[in-house]
C-alpha cells in the first residue's frame, strides 16, 4: 500500500503553486516550491543559510518519515545544499515545513516564490531498542574510524 501524506495549506499562503509532486514516474524524491507570505524573493550570500517557507503542514503516516534533500541540480551549478542533509519530518510533527538552504557556491543566489527548493523522500521508519551492555563483540573493523578501511581504490 502506498502511504499518503496529508497536506495543509497555511494561512497566507499562494495555494496556485504546485503541491510537493514527482517530476519523472521513477523518481523517488518529490519537488517542493517556495512559498513566501509577501511573494518577495530572497538572496542568499555566499555562506549564508536561510529557513525558506513552503506554505504547507503535512500528516505523515505512523511508521513513515519525510526526508528533505537538496536538488542535484541547484547542487551541482550554484552550490545550493541543505546543511542538514537529509533533514527528517517526523511523522507526529505538524507544524508548518521549512527548508534551510545553504549557499555554499561563490556567487550570490536568489530564490524567487515558486522556486522548487528541495525534494521530500518518504522513507519508512524503524525504531530501535538501546540497550546498555558491558562489552561489545569484536569485528574486523574494530575500532577504525573514518578513513581506516583505506584510500577510496576499486574493489577486486
Amino acid at each position: 500500500m502506498t502511504p499518503v501524506v496529508a497536506l495543509e495549506w497555511l494561512d497566507g499562503a499562494d495555494q496556485t503553486l504546485p503541491l510537493p509532486n514527482y517530476q519523472t514516474s521513477g523518481a523517488a524524491g518529490a519537488d517542493i516550491c517556495a512559498n513566501f507570505d509577501d511573494r518577495m524573493p530572497v538572496t542568499l550570500a555566499p555562506g549564508a543559510r536561510q529557513l525558506i517557507p513552503t506554505g504547507l503542514r503535512m500528516a505523515i503516516p505512523d511508521g513513515f518519515e519525510v526526508q528533505v534533500r537538496p536538488r542535484s541540480g541547484l547542487a551541482l551549478k550554484h552550490g545550493i545544499t541543505l546543511p542538514n542533509t537529509p533533514g527528517t519530518i517526523d511523522s507526529d510533527y505538524r507544524g508548518p515545513v521549512g527548508v534551510i538552504l545553504m549557499n555554499a557556491g561563490d556567487q550570490p543566489f536568489t530564490v524567487a516564490h515558486g522556486d522548487r527548493i528541495a525534494q521530500l523522500v518518504v522513507a519508512p521508519v524503524v525504531q530501535a531498542g538501546f540497550a546498555e551492555v558491558q562489552g561489545l563483540d569484536e569485528t574486523e573493523r574494530g575500532a577504525g574510524g573514518f578513513g581506516s578501511t583505506g584510500v577510496a581504490e576499486p574493489s577486486k
